[in-house]
């Protein structure tokens, strides 16, 4: 993978100073690709490319143009599917100059023009320039595994892998924008296109865009659909396993297409697993794999993970992640994510890419998207149990199954009956609004907004983010299952706005690490979407379908153990070192009082809160880890402009338009 910037002045006659302006917001994003750069200008366009080698290791480079010369692309991704297009292109007599993905995807463009994006199986994010037609047309992949941000502003169009390639650029005011920090403290995220910044934008997941001097256009192409299939309860579940098993199996085959040693994450859970033992059966050489582990047995999997690797006899990498690693390095989590975060579960995932880097291995095999796309996770359950408590909500025995649900968190597994209600009775009767299964986690996590200063609070005042969602909703959603439409909210707000993002790709391109996904790739996605609800969610028991698949593939033990949540800790990471000075400096009465995000007095009340109590609450903890990283945001990029002297590139490769004319 890679990263990609440019800037389009569709007003010709402003003076726009594009390759020092390029040069520089490429300079800021090096990190996703340091093997090579290179940049197309011409008059009123600039174009550049960071490069991180994985495929056609010597003549790959960017940007890259179609056989006619038109069409220039700088691009960000894997086509996986690439080897068959390229077939597909020679057979219509068209000459390849390279054998790598980035070629094909322009060449496909140049054919089919946006009808290109149904043909291709990948992870991407690219730009092509039209220069005929002086056009820029952008793509993001279907789910959003990869990112693409943009600003527009008086008529300049730029368009950066990550925020602060934007920011550098100078076309856009630095500021936070209040009501994307009240989306992402509901949601965990923003809802796309918004950012946590003022004018600064990303393209939604399965979204293409034109730009050119009529103005900007977003059309989708691709959205996941959950509609309940009537034919796909009459197939037998040995035909299901089947096809199941063998699209998976492919998904992961053309996943290990790369010119570089291909590694996996062990997790010690059923996805990783499955997908490592499909590596082993495609190709049984040894086979690199990652894990982290916890010093606290509360977090830790490592039992696990080194049971997975001796089955699956992988050379196994496994590393604990402490405390103090968290706290010292959280603050640069946040320069990475670029988004403010409710959890400091990135921060052990960037210490895990460091570690393959460290490893020589430049691309690993994970395993998102199962928990999504087969209902693995408690929030699925638990809206099914509050819809069977609601059939009958003054019992006081259906709420116990939400105790024995979240057995791992202490405040709820010992709760009684009419604690559980308080905290689990939140609209329990609203079970015909499509929001019903997060409506509750929604509802505790916006509680926080409390610590907004007061007057962004007074500024906030009517505005309720689920508003915007029910605006961008599928238009036959009511139609959907319960599960069904927890599903797409899961999938279409957490996984790509938080899971892919702040806790994917940005923590392994931090350290130029590409990571693919077996789980996401669309045939896979359709083919678990077309399954009845009890393929997925088999009463309580998850993930159904893929258990049954895993049979003799992986360890028993691992097949059936209860889920654990991804976890990593709070307040201990933040509160107990005393060496952790930027802690001490954002939550300083002075820092919180000049960024005016917060008010002092409510968060000195949190923190002095949390040093006194044995167990913190969920909500205590999510808003402590926001607070601290929405200051660090709001530090970086808006008071300290993170980035705006950086100008160091070497060896950058600029091909000048009339040279190509």
């Amino acid at each position: 993978m890679c990263g990609i910037a440019g800037i389009f002045n569709i007003s010709p006659y402003s003076d726009v100073p594009l390759e020092h302006k390029v040069k520089k917001m490429l300079a800021l994003i090096r990190h996703r690709g340091p093997d090579e750069s290179g940049m197309y200008l011409g008059e009123n366009i600039a174009i550049g490319n960071v490069r991180l080698s994985i495929i056609d290791l010597k003549s790959g480079q960017q940007p890259l143009s179609d056989d006619s010369g038109n069409f220039w692309i700088v691009y960000n991704g894997e086509i996986f599917n690439y080897t068959e297009l390229r077939e597909h292109i020679l057979k219509k007599g068209i000459r390849l100059k390279t054998h790598c993905d980035t070629e094909v995807v322009v060449q496909m463009y140049a054919l089919y023009g946006a009808e290109c994006l149904q043909y291709f199986n990948g992870q991407f994010s690219f730009c092509i320039w039209d220069k005929k037609n002086k056009e820029c047309f952008l793509a993001r992949d279907r789910v959003g595994i990869l990112p693409l941000f943009y600003s527009y502003d008086k008529n300049v169009f730029s368009f950066c892998s990550e925020i602060k390639g934007l920011l550098a650029s100078g076309f856009t005011k630095r500021g936070l924008n209040h009501e994307s920090l009240a989306q992402v403290f509901t949601f965990w995220t923003t809802i796309a296109p918004h950012t946590p910044f003022e004018n600064i934008f990303q393209l939604p997941p399965g979204c293409f865009m034109r730009i050119n001097d009529a103005g900007t256009q977003i059309e989708k192409y691709w959205e996941a659909d959950f509609s309940i299939q009537k034919d796909s309860a009459s197939r037998s579940i040995t035909d299901i396993l089947s096809e199941y098993k063998e699209l998976l199996k492919d998904a992961v085959k053309i996943r290990l297409r790369a010119d570089v040693p291909v590694g996996a994450y062990l997790s010690g859970g059923l996805d990783s697993t499955v997908t490592t033992s499909l590596i082993h059966e495609i190709n049984p050489e040894v086979l690199n794999t990652f894990s982290i582990g916890f010093e606290d047995a509360v977090y830790d999997e490592t039992k696990y993970q080194m049971e997975a690797a001796g089955y699956l006899n992988t050379r196994h990498h496994a590393f604990k992640c402490t405390q103090y690693d968290i706290s010292n390095y959280f603050e640069k989590t946040i320069w990475h994510t670029e988004f403010p975060t409710l959890r400091t579960s990135p921060t052990p995932m960037y210490l895990l890419s460091e570690k393959v880097r460290e490893s020589n291995i430049k691309v690993v095999i994970t395993g998102e998207g199962a928990d999504e796309y087969l209902a693995g996770y408690d929030i699925f359950k638990e809206a099914k149990i509050r819809q069977f408590w609601a059939n009958q909500p003054a019992s006081t025995f259906r709420p116990k199954l939400l105790s024995k649900l979240y057995s791992y968190l202490p405040i709820i597994r010992d709760a009684g009956p009419t604690a559980l209600k308080l905290f689990f009775g939140y609209k329990l009767n609203d079970t015909s609004n499509p929001f019903y299964s997060h409506l509750l986690r929604w509802h505790n996590t916006s509680r926080n907004k409390i610590y907004f200063a007061d007057d962004i609070l007074q500024k906030l005042t009517g505005y309720d983010p689920l508003n915007l969602l029910y605006s961008k909703l599928p238009a036959n959603i009511t139609d959907w299952s319960t599960l069904g439409k927890a599903q797409y909210l899961e999938s279409t707000i957490f996984m790509s706005g938080y899971l892919l993002s702040s806790q994917g790709d940005r923590m392994l391109m931090a350290n130029s690490v590409e990571g693919r996904y077996p789980f996401l790739d669309h045939r896979v996605i359709e083919f678990c979407n077309k399954l009845p609800d009890n393929l997925k969610l088999n009463g309580l028991n998850e993930k159904y379908l893929l258990k049954k698949m895993s049979e003799g593939l992986i360890p028993e033990s691992i097949r059936k153990r209860v889920k654990q949540p991804y976890r990593s800790p709070v307040p201990e990471s933040f509160l107990n070192f005393s060496r952790s000075e930027y802690v001490l400096d954002v939550l300083s009465s002075v820092n919180i009082n000049s960024f005016g995000l917060f008010n002092p007095l409510k968060v000195n009340a949190l923190i002095a809160k949390m040093n006194k109590q044995k167990d913190v609450s969920e909500v205590d903890q999510m808003a402590l880890t926001a607070i601290i990283s929405t200051q660090l945001l709001y530090k970086m990029f808006i008071v300290d402009k993170a980035g705006i002297n950086v100008n160091h590139l070497e060896n950058l490769r600029i091909i000048h338009e009339e040279q190509v004319a």
